[in-house]
């Protein structure tokens, strides 16, 4: 029995997890629990209420975060898995010996942690310093400016943190857009109409999409409007509240199209610009709104500017290694030729 003199109450949410997977059927899951443990678990929608010694409801709170953890994982929980927990945290706090509010935390738990949103392939989480950083930056910053080259994962993780919000019910929608600027190819030149021609441009965002969401939930968050993938002229006289707005590939967007963009935020929005200023496609003598915000807005008060390196690349090695021949060949053209 609790001694109910000594006894606490803490609350559980359940918010990385369907609550129906982390129960079990008929709550079969806290009921094993519960006898190993002198704990009371009571299911409330999407928490969980432990009554119970303070030392063992810690117990309990650790079996209940790696069940989480696991079940994100492996999209499933079974009894088994919970008996296992349950005797690996008997076995690591020995009989009658418990977890003390110092103990580390697992690396499950802190992987949890780090999480940014679940998805049917797996997890998403920042796979870098760099990446960190623009996690940090956008919990501190309504705008964060994210420069960096390719394969640094900016496009990827920038959707992430947008479905992550919109799954939270931070914002109500998502706008994502890209300047559809030619890059060596004609539109006019592609077959098509319009759409169609502009639908290249796109895809990278789709991608990343359908990489964190199935198709048809896709599908019906479009035709809801809760998500919009549009080229950046279609924002021009718009407001956006309660929303999460990408700009991709920003080195392509214009000084003025640029103002146009960030002007566009409202109330309760976030935004984050992201580009790599070593691939500038727009014509010679036309300034890049990429390159100027480094000037104008370095010093604004709400706006983070995170930049990435070949070290925060988390496509294939090769990636890497090119971006840095690139690199030092770049300096050898540029070198005086005294230095030569």
């Amino acid at each position: 029995m609790t001694n109910q003199n000594s006894a606490v109450e803490v609350l559980f949410k359940i918010d990385k997890v369907d609550p129906l997977i982390l129960c079990g059927v008929s709550d079969e899951h806290l009921k094993l629990i519960e006898t190993h443990f002198p704990v009371e678990i009571i299911a409330r929608g999407t928490q969980l209420k432990i009554r119970g010694n303070p030392e063992v409801v810690e117990q309990v709170e650790s079996i209940l975060t790696e069940m989480v953890f696991i079940a994100n994982k492996k999209k499933n929980l079974t009894i088994n898995d919970v008996d296992t927990l349950i005797h690996i945290v008997k076995a690591e706090s020995g009989i009658g010996e418990v977890v003390t509010p110092s103990r580390k935390k697992s690396e499950s738990t802190k992987e949890l942690d780090e999480v940014i949103l679940f998805t049917r392939q797996g997890y998403v989480k920042p796979r870098s310093a760099g990446q960190q950083q623009v996690v940090e930056a956008v919990k501190r910053s309504d705008l964060v400016v994210v420069i960096g080259p390719a394969g640094t994962g900016k496009t990827y993780l920038a959707v992430a943190l947008a479905v992550a919000a919109l799954k939270a019910k931070e914002v109500k929608k998502i706008v994502m857009a890209r300047p559809a600027v030619e890059a060596g190819e004609s539109l006019g030149f592609l077959p098509g109409d319009y759409r169609e021609k502009i639908d290249p441009y796109l895809r990278p965002l789709y991608d990343a999409l359908e990489d964190m969401l199935p198709k048809e939930l896709i599908k019906r968050y479009t035709e809801q409007g809760s998500i919009e993938v549009i080229p950046l002229a279609y924002m021009r006289g718009r407001t956006l509240n309660n929303a999460f707005v990408i700009l991709d590939e920003a080195q392509n967007a214009t000084a003025m199209q640029m103002k146009m963009f960030l002007t566009r935020l409202g109330v309760n929005s976030k935004a984050i610009v992201t580009g790599d200023i070593t691939q500038i496609d727009l014509p010679e003598k036309t300034t890049s709104g990429l390159l100027q915000i480094q000037e104008v807005l370095q010093e604004v008060e709400g706006i983070s500017f995170v930049y990435l390196d070949r070290g925060d690349v988390v496509r294939h090695r090769l990636v890497r290694d090119i971006i840095f021949a690139y690199d030092q060949f770049s300096q050898q053209k540029n070198k005086p030729e005294e230095d030569k």
